[in-house]
């Protein structure tokens, strides 16, 4: 009995626990915190960024560490509740700087807000990163800088690494491809973009949607795919009626020649709400990738 019971014990201890396994293909930055710098670490940093005359809000989430660490910039949607600042966090701590930035006439940043102008501004926040200056500041190693964006943040993803070569990677959370948008009839339009007009300054529901109507082919991302073809890039799409427009960027860049694509569908809302962890560990898998891919 007594050897019995002592079996038992230590087969207990030993014991893997419930969930262990699948914990551990979670990577390690998404539930540990990196080990104390007491000379370089993590800071906040509140940056105010030159884009079409005025200065747009920003964050960096400085990585600890000398540095220069690699950089990921983070486009939110529209109108952007969904921020996707956890994300932001894990990057940070697999040693990542991470920037999120408001497009003008969003949240506080001055100026009107214009679709045309989100993929601007993020071509702004890019350029100030490259600045010598502003690179030393904030440990930027501007040879390893990617991009990723959830809904229409997708799309100026698309459409910003569609044009900027420098970048090393792409990543896409549930993207809207706003060219396909502006095919609907604008009544529905107009209806849609009432309910995304929060924080949104100098526009209205018929502004949007006239901007989106006019510039279907201006605004499809789907041009960029050759251009696109040469980087690593990671697609994710959920249950939210969008995963069709993803599905179309993969294809097309695959046909350009494109062979470092990852897509991957979850069962979840569009703003991921059930599945946080999972889009994190997706991130940062990507991202381990992409950390020697500089050319």
């Amino acid at each position: 009995m007594r050897r019995s019971i002592l079996l038992l014990a230590t087969a207990a201890v030993f014991a893997t626990p419930v969930g262990a396994g699948a914990q551990s293909d979670i990577p390690a930055a998404i539930y540990t915190d990196p080990a104390p710098d007491a000379e370089h670490p993590p800071r906040m940093e509140t940056l105010h960024i030159p884009s079409g005359g005025v200065e747009i809000n920003a964050i960096a989430y400085v990585a600890s560490g000398p540095g220069p660490h690699p950089t990921l910039l983070i486009c939110h949607g529209w109108p952007g509740n969904e921020k996707n600042l956890d994300l932001a966090q894990a990057v940070r701590r697999a040693g990542w700087n991470a920037v999120a930035f408001n497009y003008r006439g969003s949240w506080g940043s001055p100026g009107s807000f214009r679709f045309a102008q989100n993929p601007e501004d993020a071509a702004a926040v890019l350029a100030y990163l490259r600045d010598p200056e502003n690179a030393a500041k904030l440990g930027v190693d501007t040879s390893r800088i990617a991009i990723i964006g959830h809904s229409m943040g997708g799309w100026v993803s698309a459409m910003t690494a569609g044009q900027d070569s420098g970048l090393i990677g792409m990543g896409l959370i549930s993207a809207a491809n706003m060219g396909w948008v502006g095919r609907l009839e604008r009544g529905d339009l107009a209806k849609r973009s009432a309910g995304n007009a929060e924080t949104l300054a100098d526009t209205s529901p018929e502004m949007m949607a006239d901007e989106l109507i006019a510039n279907q082919a201006a605004f499809d991302f789907l041009q960029y795919a050759p251009q696109l073809a040469g980087k690593s890039h990671l697609i994710l799409s959920s249950d939210d009626d969008l995963a069709f427009m993803t599905d179309a960027l993969v294809e097309s860049i695959r046909k350009a020649g494109g062979e470092k694509v990852t897509a991957i569908h979850e069962a979840t809302d569009h703003s991921w709400s059930g599945k946080r962890i999972a889009l994190q560990a997706h991130v940062l898998r990507w991202l381990a990738t992409l950390e020697g891919a500089a050319d």
